[in-house]
């Protein structure tokens, strides 16, 4: 079976008819939000600790935050059960509607749209009143599962921002805004008046993504312009605000 066509591809023979293509949209992205609104840490505090890690340190429901509070034993839990259901809601879009993998990178635009509905149910929870983590590794996940080349680049860039200046949340916030931005020119680069190859799904998810990203990193930001973020302390403790 060819991963780059999905299961609607083969029982429509690649025509796609509207009605069962839109039913299966709804149905993966509602499962993606789902799957995202569930929150590792909230989950490895209450049944390892008996407590809300939202009561304990910033009040963040996210990696750092639990990395703080309980250790690299619930931290690691936390980061395989984030990254899985990011992981397993882009899965299931492209097992229905195919990955199409080119040159390191999907063009798929459901696959990108249930990345998306994951991050946003990471960070606006429906089962915890919508009040979830800042999304980061959300993101990274589906960078990674996507788009490989972009999360190694841009890898290197937030390490670069963060060794440089301390702060965890201005990398997270400059890789958000910079992956829209080389997303959107790998996609012109691979285009030829004879053969546009465009992914609006993804252009546009990486976006709104973005935008989340900065939005929930708004207080950081801030207190990095009156110089009162926490900065990370490399080799000791970590002081940075959860991502």
């Amino acid at each position: 079976m060819n991963l780059n066509l999905g299961l609607l591809d083969y029982i429509y023979d690649g025509a796609r008819p509207t009605l069962p293509y839109v039913l299966c949209l709804i149905a993966v992205l509602a499962a993606a939000y789902l799957l995202g609104s569930v929150n590792s840490s909230i989950i490895v505090s209450t049944v390892l600790h008996g407590e809300d890690i939202r009561t304990k340190g910033s009040g963040n429901a996210g990696l750092t935050n639990t990395l703080r509070t309980y250790g690299k034993g619930a931290a690691g839990l936390v980061l395989l059960g984030d990254m899985l259901k990011t992981v397993i809601s882009i899965f299931i879009a492209g097992l229905v509607f195919g990955f199409y993998y080119s040159k390191g990178i999907s063009f798929s635009t459901e696959c990108y749209l249930a990345g998306l509905a994951s991050i946003i149910g990471h960070i606006f929870p429906i089962y915890y009143k919508f009040k979830g983590g800042k999304g980061v590794l959300s993101t990274s996940t589906m960078a990674l599962v996507l788009t490989p080349i972009h999360f190694a680049v841009l890898l290197l860039i937030f390490i670069g921002v963060v060794a440089a200046s301390k702060y965890v949340s201005l990398g997270s916030v400059i890789v958000a805004v910079l992956y829209p931005i080389v997303l959107d020119g790998t996609f012109k680069m691979a285009s030829t008046p004879e053969a546009p190859v465009t992914c609006l799904g993804a252009t546009i998810a990486s976006i709104v993504i973005a935008v989340l990203i900065v939005y929930c990193h708004r207080g950081n930001l801030q207190r990095i312009t009156e110089h009162t973020e926490r900065k990370l302390s490399f080799g000791g403790k970590k002081k940075d605000d959860e991502q």
